[in-house]
């Protein structure tokens, strides 16, 4: 095998590790509302928000103070 031959093995090898670095997390809030996000949300911003991006693509921008929990989905 030549290298171009390795080519595109490598690279599907390359985004099949890159996709099983990201872990789901759940977003609790006080009121018991849960968001599930693709990968952790971005922690306490300035303006005291966390800001992240649901499963369904959905933008959401949280204060600080409403949130409960923010962990690891099982």
């Amino acid at each position: 095998m030549n290298i171009k031959g390795l080519g595109l093995p490598l690279a599907w090898l390359c985004c099949a590790l890159l996709a099983g670095c990201s872990t789901s997390t759940v977003v609790t809030l006080q009121n018991g509302t849960q968001y599930v996000t693709k990968d952790a949300p971005k922690t306490k911003s300035k303006d005291g928000f966390y800001e992240f991006e649901d499963i369904s693509g959905k933008a959401v921008k949280v204060r600080a103070d409403e949130v409960a929990t923010v962990k690891e989905e099982d």
